[in-house]
């Protein structure tokens, strides 16, 4: 069974003008080149020292890209781009007003006429991302769809990273194609790449399986009485902790709740975890 779901917790920033890829492709994460009608890229928007700011997918209608993104803060984000514009021919502004953004998954879907849609670039499982001008007839909501994607081990932006502070190989997008090994420089690429190529990540953003109450987000993780990490987003008995990699394999303690890491098949951890 196909699910959709409107969600009204994610809003649509319109990039629009002769120069809107070239624009955007020194300053995200993944090679907006790839982002084509039907095709949808993962990206992310950096510090200049490569630490997580805004992540988004982007679409194309041919005319223009258009940035699903969390609505809570498509002003700040247009507001960051637009600092950017210099004399490059592009106009952002957020049309979240105009464009309602779904979610659908679980089976075959065919995109209805006039909206903006493709496949989901992160997993096949996490299904498609959609565009249109007025919320669709749907048969599942926020909360379907936030279990399916906790399932999945998939961010969900602020929820799951720390504006300033998170580092992009810690939540998985280097496994998740949210990352351009090859299109050159952009915004926070050096440390990025560092991270990478040094082995540097210590941390590892993991699903989790809660027992007892479902922790709030950020509190502490413990494994043998040392606190190793904390909890993020989270429903029902799903969630996503950032945890020292070392601790992956055991049972965690967070507050009253004990936590069980699931390692996603397309998580790449060391083997054997050290």
């Amino acid at each position: 069974m196909t699910h959709l779901a409107h969600l009204p917790a994610r809003g649509a920033i319109e990039v629009a003008g002769d120069d809107r890829v070239g624009f955007l492709q020194g300053l995200v994460s993944n090679d907006v080149a790839e982002a084509v009608p039907g095709r949808a890229i993962w990206a992310a928007l950096l510090t200049p020292q490569g630490k997580w700011l805004a992540d988004f997918f982007i679409l194309s209608d041919g005319e223009r890209l258009v940035l699903d993104c969390e609505r809570a803060e498509a002003e700040a984000l247009v507001r960051r781009l637009s600092r950017f514009r210099l004399r490059s021919k592009v106009a952002v502004r957020d049309a979240s007003a105009e464009l309602a953004v779904h979610a659908a998954w679980g089976g075959a879907f065919d995109p209805p006429p006039g909206a903006i849609a493709a496949p989901d670039s992160r997993l096949p499982e996490a299904g498609w991302r959609i565009l249109a001008a007025r919320p669709l007839p749907a048969n599942a909501g926020e909360a379907e769809w936030d279990l399916h994607r906790l399932a999945l081990g998939l961010p969900d932006g602020s929820r799951d990273m720390e504006a300033e502070k998170s580092v992009l190989l810690e939540a998985g997008f280097d496994e998740l194609n949210g990352v351009s090994w090859t299109k050159g420089c952009y915004l926070g690429q050096e440390l990025t790449a560092r991270t990478k190529y040094r082995g540097l990540v210590k941390r590892r953003l993991v699903p989790v399986t809660v027992e007892g109450e479902l922790p709030a987000p950020g509190t502490p993780v413990h494994a043998a009485g040392r606190e190793i990490g904390a909890m993020r987003s989270g429903r029902g008995q799903l969630g996503l902790a950032l945890v020292r990699i070392e601790a992956v394999p055991e049972r965690l303690s967070c507050g009253a709740a004990t936590l069980l890491p699931r390692v996603p098949e397309w998580m790449a951890l060391p083997h054997p975890a050290a």
